[in-house]
């Protein structure tokens, strides 16, 4: 028996993962299952129990930012017994592994295991009442591994199929690389500012990308990324009237530094909206430090979908944060780490 329920959110989290090894890939299987979504196999009666109830509850978090509750999941859920055929090839896989042979819980992925892409990450537990505790504490590692694995998904699509007159244009005024979808095809040129939209009557996606000199560490404050993007948005994205210009909803907005691939960035997750007019919605900025040239490179992506969920449209367009590369950067791995920052795990594994 299989129900079909809602689900989950996005952070950042620091605890590693230990990646499992040696299992054979899906034999050219390819995986199923819609973007974000989740099948856990547990006990159905544990599912009942606390100690499942603590695990649904972390995949029906709200996604942070948005202007409405919309969970990051979509989640369904199978017995162990019925877990084969078709449900053994879905995209994402929880398993709950509750034995008293284990001396404490601990997370455990696998890549692959039975069709491509795939993720399957397995909570073990010695028993229910630490498995509880451990999901709970552990709430954003578990969100970040699933939501990062679906956005390399995207990433890999961009890699493929990304827009080379957007690439061209930002390579040219800034000297730095990234990927958005290929359909924003509207833009606007400003000092040290270029936004690419795909200027759709609905499920508007937006790329903005602009610079400033590098000037203290004070730079890096919310106060600070509130102002200059206020001042920037102002100059740049006017509204309708004049008079109207996009700002940023400073309460509704919150920043996280995080590091990726070894450098600091500064995230500012929240709402925008458009001064004396009724437009608005969520958008992430993120604030780097190119330091071949001292200067903070600013790279953001905003939606405008009134009618319309957003977490879909958002995360499709957030994964074009991470193609960013600044002059400096040299790598040639475009996926971001699983785990969040790099682990020996990794290294293991072949994964820079």
């Amino acid at each position: 028996m299989r129900t079909y329920l809602s689900c989950i959110g996005l952070a950042l989290a620091t605890l590693c993962l230990t990646a499992c090894g040696g299992g054979k890939k899906g034999f050219g299987a390819t995986s199923s299952g819609r973007a974000y979504e989740v099948l856990v196999v547990v006990d159905l009666g544990l599912w009942e129990r606390p100690a499942g109830r603590a695990l649904n509850d972390v995949l029906k978090s709200d996604v942070p930012g948005l202007p409405q509750a919309e969970s990051s999941f979509y989640v369904m859920y199978t017995s162990p017994s019925n877990f084969d055929g078709a449900l053994k090839i879905v995209r994402n896989i929880v398993m709950v592994d509750i034995q008293n042979i284990y001396t404490q819980p601990k997370l455990k992925y696998a890549k692959d295991m039975y069709a491509t892409p795939q993720m399957i990450l397995t909570i073990q537990a010695p028993d229910e009442a630490s498995f509880q505790q451990f999901v709970t504490d552990n709430k954003q590692t578990i969100i970040d591994f699933f939501t990062r694995a679906e956005m390399n998904r995207q990433i890999a699509v961009l890699q493929q199929n990304h827009n080379k007159n957007v690439f061209a244009q930002v390579k040219n005024m800034f000297g730095c690389d990234v990927w958005v979808p290929s359909d924003l095809t509207s833009s606007k040129v400003g000092k040290d500012f270029f936004w690419a939209s795909n200027n759709a009557g609905t499920g508007e996606q937006n790329f903005v990308i602009y610079s400033f000199p590098y000037r203290d560490k004070n730079t890096f404050t919310k106060e600070f990324f509130v102002h200059v993007r206020d001042s920037v948005m102002k100059a740049n994205i006017p509204g309708a009237r004049q008079g109207m210009y996009m700002e940023t909803n400073a309460l509704l907005s919150d920043v996280r530094p995080f590091s990726l691939k070894g450098e600091y960035v500064l995230e500012m997750r929240g709402l925008w909206r458009v001064k004396g007019d009724q437009m608005g919605g969520p958008y992430v900025t993120q604030m780097r430090l190119d330091r071949v040239n001292q200067r903070i490179i600013v790279a953001e992506v905003f939606v405008y979908s009134p009618d319309r969920m957003k977490r879909n449209l958002m995360r499709q367009i957030e994964a074009s944060l991470y193609t960013l590369r600044l002059p400096d950067d040299n790598g040639q791995n475009t996926q971001i780490p699983i785990e969040g920052t790099t682990t020996n795990n990794e290294k293991e594994n072949g994964r820079d």
